[in-house]
């Protein structure tokens, strides 16, 4: 798939939460994710693994001292989710995932991403940051 900006669905519910730009924020940012999706009554799989991995990456590729990151979801009407995870670094904007040597210790992140979801992309801002998200379902 191709990474694309996009405006956002309209949403029927929204959840978002401001975490610290540590990996316990990341892990916090799973956990609360599956708990919203549960109270929800919508299934969290796959959504559970982009949310790792896209606060995963927020952590490791957008920290800046002192500044947290925020995961958001939104539900659609339709029932597409999009999860949404901003941080304050725009200098280093994810690249559509390329091929990985088979003894590398990372780089698989966006191509699970890209497995999973049904669309991603990104977008420069709220200043000062990027968000970078992905849709699950068809609506």
């Amino acid at each position: 798939m191709d990474t694309e900006t996009t405006q956002a669905p309209a949403a029927v519910r929204t959840f978002s939460i401001r975490l610290s730009s540590t990996p316990r924020g990341a892990r916090l940012a799973r956990r609360a994710a599956v708990g919203q999706l549960h109270a929800w009554g919508v299934p969290f799989e796959p959504a559970q693994h982009i949310v790792a991995e896209l606060a995963s990456n927020a952590v490791r590729h957008g920290h800046v001292p002192g500044r947290d990151f925020r995961l958001t979801l939104r539900l659609t009407a339709g029932g597409v989710l999009r999860v949404e995870v901003t941080d304050t670094c725009t200098e280093r904007l994810p690249r559509p995932p390329g091929p990985v040597a088979p003894d590398a210790e990372s780089g698989r992140g966006l191509l699970l991403v890209e497995a999973l979801a049904t669309r991603w992309g990104t977008e420069v801002g709220p200043a000062p940051g990027k968000t970078v998200w992905a849709e699950v379902g068809d609506g």
